[in-house]
């Protein structure tokens, strides 16, 4: 791939997580969390599913595929947007995105631990630094509560998650992987929001319009992208770049919450790019 595109792909997706932070938390003024991520994910996985089945893109025949599917759908959707929703009972925003980001990090040792892959001491100091500053660009500031668990949950899940997008993804379409692994997770988050709490959602002009934008940019166009990435990179060194998640999250707080950026902001992105670029630095896209 060339690297240009690489790069502008790698934007755009993390740039769509980031947003997602913002964006979901003016969502709540209208709706219960878990509600509002399982339509998210439900009106994704939905026109998905026409728009893979219009195109008449490859489906897999056979039940072990659809199973992968829905186990990717489990891990990358579901608990992962689960886990981060409950921590938010007993934690803030920020202590839950400390942890969720930690999944780079867990990608390259689950990967080591799991799947026989070899990683330089480099990319071992690269990934480090990069969560780092994830921590500093937060806040730095972590509290032990049963939210912490669920926080460190969401991470795991989504380590899980990229291995077996990594794993099975090349023998799956890319979109058709899309569509289902978010419509299985949203009929999962549907189902724990009655079990969780008291769902619920105001239908006016402004939550449909956040409801749309984290369905369609958020959800469709960010997980397409992110799932071709990781199909195409090995899977530690793409991993690597959520870590700009957090940091495009604030510049979004900025921009649409008026939320204050102060200097940990800057020396934490300054980590998170070193450490992306120690993590990539043998790398070669093509």
């Amino acid at each position: 791939m060339n690297k240009w595109l690489f790069g502008f792909l790698v934007v755009l997706t993390t740039s769509l997580m980031g947003s997602a932070f913002a964006v979901g938390k003016i969502g709540l003024a209208y709706a219960t969390p878990i509600m509002l991520v399982a339509l998210r994910f439900l009106i994704a996985g939905v026109i998905m599913a026409i728009l893979v089945k219009c195109l008449r893109f490859a489906h897999p025949k056979q039940m072990a595929d659809w199973l992968k599917i829905a186990l990717i759908g489990f891990f990358q959707t579901a608990a992962v947007m689960g886990c981060i929703f409950v921590s938010l009972r007993t934690i803030t925003a920020g202590q839950s995105s400390i942890l969720t980001f930690m999944n780079p990090l867990l990608v390259v040792i689950f990967g080591t631990v799991f799947m026989k892959m070899t990683y330089s001491w480099r990319q071992w100091v690269g990934v480090i630094l990069g969560f780092v500053g994830v921590i500093v660009t937060l806040g730095a500031q972590m509290d032990l509560q049963i939210g912490t668990l669920f926080g460190f949950l969401s991470a795991i899940s989504w380590a899980v998650g990229t291995l077996l997008i990594k794993k099975w993804g090349a023998q799956i379409n890319t979109w058709v992987l899309t569509a289902y692994q978010m419509l299985f997770g949203g009929l999962i988050l549907f189902v724990g929001s009655f079990l969780l709490e008291n769902p619920s959602f105001q239908m006016n002009k402004q939550s449909i319009t956040i409801l749309l934008w984290l369905a369609l940019m958020a959800s469709i166009v960010q997980f397409a992208v992110w799932f071709y990435l990781l199909q195409k990179g090995e899977p530690g060194k793409t991993s690597a770049f959520l870590f700009l998640a957090p940091f495009f999250g604030v510049l979004s707080g900025w921009l649409l919450l008026d939320e204050m950026i102060v200097w940990n902001v800057t020396l934490g992105g300054v980590c998170i790019f070193i450490g992306i670029f120690m993590v990539n630095w043998t790398a070669k896209i093509t």
